[in-house]
């Protein structure tokens, strides 16, 4: 069979599979995910392969299929973004197009999840996949669960969509909810420092966007900056009445290099009074993780093993992906998959057909010559 023929092939077993994930709602809220529906369809799917579905409770469900002995690890998480309502047709039935599958999901990313089900039934050679449900929202778990169990890997190799790239640097992610108080009064009189939980809660936001300014030539592996993003402010109750409470929320994304406990703690600290209430909400650690020395070997390494599976490596990126959780737990991981950021939980979500026909003909032959 020819390359071209064999593709083809491989672009046509993928789109079949990617129809069927995107039948199956696994959007993430509500997260109502459960061990049956979409993994039992991928249980049929893996003959030959030792097949674990884990269900660590609110949604969150991982399959782990191994056959062989493989060397590397490809992830791929299966939950969605809700559907928008500019939404202009069924987000679960794909349309295929001359280039491209629309429908939830295709992009971000079960067209991965597809082409790695196509690969697996069109070869016999080792292969190892982890697939996760709870990505897309807080409460992580799937991943965490499974580091407990110790399973060696050379690397782990993270889908999501990096047009085909191996991406070996992202930025962390961190969010805060914090609370200043006040006093409540009057606003017809002098208000003090401490008076007004509103006039704090600005304050913070002036200095913290100070603080940010002053980070701009920072840099790691293309990155450069901090990136910041104050996403809500709440409190006061009228204009003449001085506020007793602020809520802020706000989030953060370092750098590898860039440590995050001094980061909130920084920003804890920025103004008098000091917040009353101050609580990390998510924390997703940047790739690679480590301090400086330690995340440019990994950084290194992870380049070598892209070129040796022959992964054009790419720019490192500000979004985040599981990745880093595997670089925290002392993998060596890199991002590779189909598809294009840009159309990742957009209306009308959609994935070229040539990204597909890719990354599924880059799996083959890292299976197909056993370094899987």
């Amino acid at each position: 069979m020819s390359a071209t023929l064999g593709n083809a092939t491989l672009l046509d077993a993928t789109l079949t599979h990617l129809r069927a994930l995107v039948s199956y709602d696994t959007r993430n809220p509500p997260r109502s995910i459960g061990t049956g529906g979409i993994f039992d369809y991928l249980r049929e799917q893996l003959p030959g392969f030792d097949v674990k579905v884990t269900d660590y409770g609110a949604g969150a469900v991982t399959l782990y299929a191994v056959r062989g002995r493989p060397k590397y690890l490809f992830n791929v998480h299966l939950d969605t973004v809700p559907d928008s309502p500019h939404w202009t047709r069924d987000p679960h039935v794909l349309e295929v197009t001359e280039d491209r599958a629309i429908g939830l999901g295709t992009c971000d990313i079960k067209g991965a999840a597809a082409a790695l089900v196509a690969v697996a039934n069109a070869t016999e050679g080792d292969l190892a996949l982890l697939l996760s449900t709870d990505e897309e929202a807080n409460d992580p778990r799937c991943i965490a669960g499974f580091l407990k169990e110790g399973h060696k890997y050379d690397a782990v190799i993270v889908a999501e969509p990096t047009r085909g790239e191996a991406v070996l640097a992202h930025r962390g992610i961190h969010s805060v909810q914090m609370r200043f108080s006040g006093q409540a009064g009057h606003a017809s009189g002098e208000i003090k420092v401490s008076d007004s939980a509103v006039h704090q809660a600005i304050r913070w936001g002036a200095a913290a966007l100070n603080h940010v300014d002053s980070l701009t030539h920072e840099r790691f592996g293309g990155l450069t900056g901090l990136r910041f993003n104050i996403g809500r402010v709440e409190g006061g109750i009228k204009a003449n009445m001085i506020a007793p409470t602020a809520d802020v929320r706000f989030g953060f994304r370092p750098l590898p290099s860039m440590d995050p406990d001094q980061l909130l703690e920084t920003f804890r600290t920025l103004v008098q009074p000091q917040p009353v209430s101050y609580e990390e909400l998510f924390r997703g650690m940047s790739l690679p993780a480590g301090d400086v020395s330690t995340a440019e070997t990994r950084r290194l390494a992870a380049r070598d093993i892209a070129d040796e599976l022959g992964i054009p490596v790419g720019n490192a990126v500000n979004f985040w992906t599981e990745a880093a959780l595997f670089s925290e737990a002392g993998y060596i991981s890199f991002v590779s998959g189909p598809g294009d950021i840009a159309q990742a939980h957009t209306a009308d979500e959609w994935v070229a057909l040539d990204q597909l026909q890719a990354y599924a003909a880059t799996i083959y032959e890292i299976v197909n010559r056993g370094s899987a």
